[in-house]
């Protein structure tokens, strides 16, 4: 199937319902194991918590259900009313793994600490909805969301795909770098071989259009 990400309504995750959501990550599958904790949990994934405490913690980020809320850890995206689409987005000192990770700090100086530099560290697009460029408007929203929340920068991780280099979803979940590219993010450190990190600096005289 084609579909023009344009068509794409975005919400924050708290004004969604918790259904729609797990309804994007789906019942197989990594996305359905992980439930976008790799980078909240701190310790050993898989043997410091179970999927079922992982769905709660999930719950508990998202305040799905919510629409009064005043945070929320990412934004759903509805296709002609179906959900089809999630991407993570909050303050970088939300995500306790990329504390020990190498790939946001080698190469530069940086605040561990610095809550006003936001990252997105996850997409899921829902099965049958695959393939369609739909991470591309996602990582668009990211940057009026982070901003119109007070962000000063916002940050990202992707990898580097190849043409005809198939990339499996449990590398690929962190988005491509052309993805945010086209969103508005420069290149600012390469740490691996296929792991860059991308950058938004907001003006923070530039309004937000939310």
């Amino acid at each position: 199937m084609t579909t023009r990400g344009e068509q794409l309504t975005i919400i924050p995750a708290n004004v969604a319902s918790f259904d729609d959501l797990v309804a994007v990550f789906g019942t197989s599958g990594y996305p359905a194991l992980c439930l976008c904790q790799w980078f909240k949990v701190a310790g050993r994934m898989w043997l410091d918590s179970t999927q079922p405490q992982r769905m709660v913690m999930l719950r508990q980020q998202t305040r799905c259900g919510d629409p009064d809320a005043t945070t929320t850890s990412g934004l759903v995206g509805y296709l002609e009313g179906v959900p089809v689409g999630w991407v993570a987005v909050e303050p970088r000192t939300a995500y306790p793994r990329l504390r020990t990770s190498r790939v946001p700090w080698r190469e530069r100086a940086e605040d561990k600490d610095d809550d006003g530099v936001w990252a997105v560290t996850c997409f899921v697009v829902r099965k049958g909805y695959r393939g369609c460029g739909l991470t591309y408007p996602l990582a668009r929203a990211t940057v009026d969301f982070a901003r119109s929340r007070g962000a000063r920068a916002l940050e990202a991780y992707p990898i580097i795909t190849q043409p005809g280099i198939e990339i499996p979803w449990g590398d690929l979940y962190v988005g491509a770098r052309q993805v945010f590219v086209e969103a508005g993010f420069t290149e600012v450190s390469h740490p691996t071989n296929r792991r860059v990190v991308m950058r938004i600096d907001f003006d923070r005289d530039q309004p937000s259009r939310c």
